[in-house]
């Protein structure tokens, strides 16, 4: 007898809120893959453990076909210190869920409790229990580890709760979604000496200033009004005495794109205008550019396909189709850069405490646990049909 849809609903949010008093940082979700995987287990589905260190698939089949579609959440949480003080806040001092990953893993749960517990489709369904979203690349290392070798899909999915966009509904878009994430670091080296001889130095503070308004012309001069890109300088650090001029500085930040073209011509501009500026003023420049996450690109048919399958669970009027690209990264373009598939985001809502993602404050809304799950068991109902 399947469970009760308000008992399914009292139930996650008991799992939410334990995962969000118990958040686990990159590749440390050991507390959080034993629940996942013991509630799995318990509900029949095969169990595989050990991928991406702390990562955890659950296969559920069903019929004779051979289709199979991989459904993903992420796991871990922030290193940030939680402000909020309602009693399912952080056990752990410095840990927080404050992007909703308890939320995303409590719904893929809820859906595979709900598939495990009747019959409705013919193949089967790999439930993707990924670690170290946050800025480490464990799908990265998911997709390295073999997982679609291990787990074939013609297609996978992930869901991520936006807030701003009314609780429950839904958006996304074909093509790019989320852009490239890549860190840039530069030192500026020159020569040291005194501030009250500064003909007798070669000061790389006044190169690096220099630099960074130099470098403000990728995006303003040398990209194409209708491309987009983000070249922000975030960290400046030179010197420890006030009046010693440094023989170095280091400069740091970050670079956002969404076209590997455009993100190679950054690039390229980053090390000739870093070059030409620091030798201009006497010193040099050595660039250190880190490739981090691609961007998140959706493929155009299986982002109609999951467009359809949101209306049909919300509604026509509450799927948004044309969600403006986000400058923000995700690891799931990993999969996505391996399979098909489709980024989807849900409404958080905009009530106190479903502020933005990253914010001390934040908190999952509860409220939409039932409707993702409904999403999830949606999609696998029409991407795995019975056949008569």
């Amino acid at each position: 007898m399947p469970t009760p849809p308000e008992t399914l609903h009292r139930d996650m949010i008991a799992w939410r809120r334990d995962l969000h008093r118990h958040p686990e940082t990159a590749f440390e979700e050991r507390r959080t893959s034993d629940l996942v995987a013991e509630r799995l287990a318990a509900w029949g589905l095969e169990v595989h453990r050990g991928i991406a260190e702390t990562g955890v698939v659950g296969t559920l089949r069903r019929g004779r076909s051979d289709r199979a579609i991989g459904l993903r959440a992420d796991m871990d949480a922030l290193p940030m210190q939680e402000l909020n003080t309602f009693e399912h806040r952080s056990v752990h001092d410095g840990k927080m869920h404050a992007c909703g990953h308890d939320g995303h893993t409590t719904m893929l749960l809820g859906a595979a409790r709900a598939l495990a517990e009747a019959d409705g489709f013919d193949g089967t369904v790999h439930f993707i229990f990924q670690p170290a979203e946050e800025a480490v690349g464990g799908g990265r290392r998911m997709i390295e580890e073999g997982l679609f070798e291990r787990f074939p899909v013609a297609a996978v999915y992930g869901l991520h709760n936006y807030p701003g966009l009314p609780a429950g509904h839904f958006a996304t878009r074909p093509g790019p979604v989320m852009a490239a994430a890549d860190e840039l670091a530069i030192l500026v080296s020159g020569v040291g000496g005194h501030a009250a001889f500064p003909h007798m130095a070669v000061d790389p503070i006044l190169a690096g200033a220099h630099l960074v308004t130099a470098l403000q012309s990728i995006v303003s001069r040398n990209t194409d009004p209708l491309d987009q890109a983000v070249v922000s300088i975030t960290k400046f650090h030179g010197g420890e005495v006030h009046n010693v001029i440094p023989d170095r500085a280091k400069l740091g930040g970050s670079v956002r794109t969404f076209r590997r073209e455009v993100q190679e011509r950054v690039i390229a501009d980053i090390e000739r205008i870093a070059a030409g500026t620091a030798a201009a003023f006497g010193c040099r420049a050595d660039v250190d550019y880190r490739r981090g996450y691609p961007p998140t690109v959706n493929a155009s048919t299986e982002t109609d396909f999951a467009i359809g399958v949101a209306a049909a669970v919300a509604g026509s009027d509450a799927v948004r189709r044309d969600l403006p690209p986000m400058m923000g990264a995700e690891d799931f373009s990993f999969m996505l850069e391996a399979r098909p598939g489709c980024f989807m985001f849900i409404g958080n809502g905009d009530r106190p405490g479903n502020c933005m993602v990253h914010n001390p404050e934040y908190d999952f809304n509860d409220d939409i646990l039932p409707i993702g799950v409904r999403y999830w068991v949606e999609l696998v109902h029409a991407s795995l049909p019975l056949r008569s």
